[in-house]
């Protein structure tokens, strides 16, 4: 059995979602400035973000209304019963984890000097960048966590239902 439940931490991944949305939408540069953004770009070799992330724009409007979306999706999803919840997040997980596995390693690839990258100017500016490397580094950590955390739970799900099963053999 997990220490922390599937659902707190769908719960929790929302309302991180709504945090990051709030400050998309109020003070981009918080996140842009934050020390876990430079230390994993720097790790990386990934440049910082772009300039336009300093200031609330059009595009970190629409980021952060996409995420609010997303946080208030799963919020609501968070609190299905167990049984069709497992099914929900069991299908969704994956799915996912390898969505940000491709963001991330998109992120990654592009930067100057990377496998798409090319030469310093060249690479795709829009998501090869230290903060979208970080966001789809994280959400990929937490989606796989999750999904680890679900199989768990749906074995001992199994486990029960097949011991009130042989109760109910047992009764008859």
């Amino acid at each position: 059995m997990a220490i922390i439940s599937a659902q707190s931490l769908l719960r929790t991944l929302s309302l991180f979602h709504l945090t990051v949305s709030y400050y998309l939408l109020t003070s981009p540069s918080t996140i842009a400035s934050q020390n876990l953004v430079y230390v994993l770009g720097a790790a990386m070799d990934i440049p910082d973000p772009p300039i336009s992330l300093s200031t609330p724009s059009p595009a970190s409007t629409l980021a952060a209304l996409f995420l609010a979306l997303l946080a208030i999706s799963d919020l609501t999803s968070s609190g299905l019963p167990e049984e069709v919840g497992s099914h929900y997040w069991s299908s969704q997980a994956p799915i996912r984890l390898a969505f940000f596995f491709g963001i991330t390693g998109y992120s990654y690839a592009g930067k100057p000097g990377g496998l798409w990258g090319g030469k310093a100017g060249t690479e795709g500016k829009g998501l090869c960048n230290s903060v979208v490397f970080t966001w789809g580094f994280l959400e990929m950590l937490w989606w796989f966590w999750v999904y680890v955390t679900l199989r768990d739970e749906k074995r001992d799900m199994m486990v029960r239902v097949q011991e009130r099963r042989k109760a109910e053999d047992d009764r008859l």
